[in-house]
């Protein structure tokens, strides 16, 4: 099956002021780690890690960049950050980004979701440095009648449950901030992703992270909701598209000001228990996954397909891996982790270049 080649220019990096959002977070830390070793010089602004393990403290990741623990809803730290910071390209990915925890706290949802997106763009207004701004939000930004298509960027935004509808907000207040005070001075995108995957992640209500800790106490996964179909992809999948989209913005601005899809190619949508049993077979040679009661958890999406038709013909954008390579070296960096002890920075940096040279 045939897969892309990256559409970036290595080069282009080299010294650009970036400054991240999230980066403590599991996205966030593979973006930082790609940027530093592009020669960008990155400011990360974010809450302390929310997990422990985290990729932040286990890669070293604050010897690495420039770190600053914020919180996105304080508004005057972070436009004093940016200030301070003066990127070039902003990139937005702090986010309260689990579906069952926004239906445990919706108004921390709502308020980090929504106003950390005003906030961030109201604070870049008056940024004389900032040329590009990427504002990352999900897949469940579009409203989901179950259909069973592959949603494209300009379908209706939805969203049933709070994280969803978030989102979907979070893609509406960039819209209305671009065309009411920008007029095009800042290059503005949205992105949508699918499900990543791939070492470093310790979220919880996450299908790989949950089956890790399980493992770890020697004890079977039960999966919630096995018959979902999700667009799985590993994490440097829309990275690369973010890095490749930020470089379009910059040296054409409005040309690529809209929203971009970033997902696998469709043979690679698979169910949920599809994935964590061959994740299992992978790891640990299978057996350890279990079918679970999910008749009183809230309601999720069944199906999440990505057109991604635009990205590929606009961007020179495709994904690289396979599902079962995506599998592969999202196993083998755990295995590392917990097993081989290596310097996990370096780890991860090789599987960067792995990814690159495909």
């Amino acid at each position: 099956m045939p897969h892309g080649k990256s559409g970036m220019n290595k080069d282009f990096w080299s010294n650009k002021n970036v400054f991240i959002t999230g980066h403590t977070g599991f996205k966030g830390g593979w973006l930082s780690i790609w940027l530093a070793e592009l020669g960008a010089n990155v400011t990360g602004y974010s809450l302390p890690p929310g997990t422990t393990p985290s990729m932040f403290v286990s890669l070293g990741l604050e010897k690495k960049i420039n770190t600053v623990f914020g919180d996105v809803r304080n508004y005057g730290e972070l436009k004093s950050q940016i200030e301070s910071a003066k990127p070039e390209i902003v990139i937005h990915m702090a986010a309260q980004a689990l579906v069952l925890d926004s239906y445990e706290n919706p108004i921390e949802t709502f308020q980090t979701n929504l106003m950390g997106t005003v906030n961030i763009l109201d604070a870049i207004r008056d940024s004389s440095s900032v040329k590009v701004f990427i504002n990352v939000t999900s897949d469940k930004c579009y409203e989901n009648k179950e259909k069973l298509k592959a949603f494209k960027e300009d379908d209706v935004m939805g969203g049933a449950d709070p994280y969803s509808a978030s989102k979907a907000c979070s893609e509406l207040i960039t819209t209305s901030y671009r065309t009411s005070f920008f007029n095009g001075r800042v290059a503005i995108a949205t992105a949508r992703a699918g499900n990543v995957i791939g070492g470093g992640d310790w979220a919880s209500n996450r299908i790989i992270p949950d089956f890790i800790k399980k493992i770890n106490q020697d004890q079977k996964i039960s999966i919630r909701n096995p018959t979902a179909i999700r667009p799985w992809q590993f994490v440097l999948e829309p990275l690369n598209g973010y890095l490749i989209l930020a470089e379009k913005l910059f040296l054409n601005n409005s040309n690529y000001s809209e929203a971009w899809n970033f997902g696998p190619d469709s043979q690679d949508d698979k169910t949920v228990e599809w994935l964590i049993s061959e994740f299992d077979k992978e790891y640990t040679g299978g057996g350890n996954v279990e079918i679970g009661k999910n008749s009183d958890l809230p309601q999720e999406a069944n199906s999440l397909k990505l057109d991604c038709s635009k990205s590929k013909k606009r961007l020179n954008w495709a994904p690289k891996l396979s599902i079962d390579k995506t599998i592969s070296m999202t196993s083998t960096w755990y295995k590392n982790f917990y097993k081989e002890k290596q310097d996990m920075y370096s780890f991860t940096v090789e599987q960067i270049k792995q990814f690159n040279s495909i």
